[in-house]
């Protein structure tokens, strides 16, 4: 967006090989007795244990991507997100994820160069998050997913388009804003700086776990 005890029992006594103990006889145990209750109660801990599995999930049904992977996950690789300016083609694109940036931080975004005033295009249908104006990334758009499970980020933007409002619906295609240098961008350098999130709870939008766009378009 980007979380002894001591123990107060006595020592045991140990008794050197040979020396006498006042308990100089044990009862032998009575193996064949205890067996069938030994048994039992294994087979009742095996079927408890076989219960509670199936009442588990068999894994986890969000789990969390690398930052740095280089295959996105794959429900995000079926939905055939647009590229999300107008014009611009996988061709185009440079792998800019794990670009250094200024402060010790990662990039975790892909930055698409284009001309000032270009389009900017939902990347999918959802709902407009947040609209804000941040030192960073000057003009942007929280957009979250249909199914609430990823945020999309779109920044750098020269302003948005009339009329687009916080918790707005929008569809594949929509345009969002335009392509520009606000923020900590460069004036010669236009360009969309675009992130996406993976959250687990949609009123969380702000903490989530980059992916790496670029496979989406650009990957093997």
């Amino acid at each position: 967006m980007p979380h002894d005890s001591t123990s107060t029992d006595p020592a045991p006594t140990f008794h050197p090989r040979g020396a006498e103990t006042q308990e100089t006889t044990r009862p032998s145990a009575d193996w064949s007795s205890a067996l069938p209750v030994g048994l039992g109660l294994l087979l009742l801990t095996l079927a408890l244990a076989a219960s509670w599995t199936t009442l588990l999930p068999s894994s986890t049904p969000y789990a969390r991507p690398s930052t740095n992977s280089s295959e996105p996950p794959r429900d995000l690789a079926h939905r055939d997100l647009l590229l999300p300016v107008e014009g611009v083609t996988a061709e185009d694109l440079d792998d800019s994820f794990t670009d250094a940036r200024s402060g010790g931080r990662t990039h975790e975004a892909l930055d698409i160069m284009a001309a000032r005033g270009t389009p900017v295009l939902a990347v999918e249908d959802g709902s407009i998050t947040r609209l804000h104006v941040g030192e960073r990334g000057g003009i942007a758009v929280y957009q979250l997913g249909p199914e609430q499970r990823y945020i999309y980020y779109y920044a750098h933007l020269n302003g948005y388009s009339p009329g687009l409002e916080a918790g707005q619906s929008v569809a594949r295609g929509q345009v969002l804003g335009y392509v520009g240098s606000t923020g900590n961008a460069p004036d010669d350098a236009p360009h969309l700086h675009f992130a996406i999130y993976r959250i687990d709870h949609a009123d969380r939008w702000w903490d989530g776990d980059p992916v790496n766009p670029f496979p989406l378009w650009a990957g093997p």
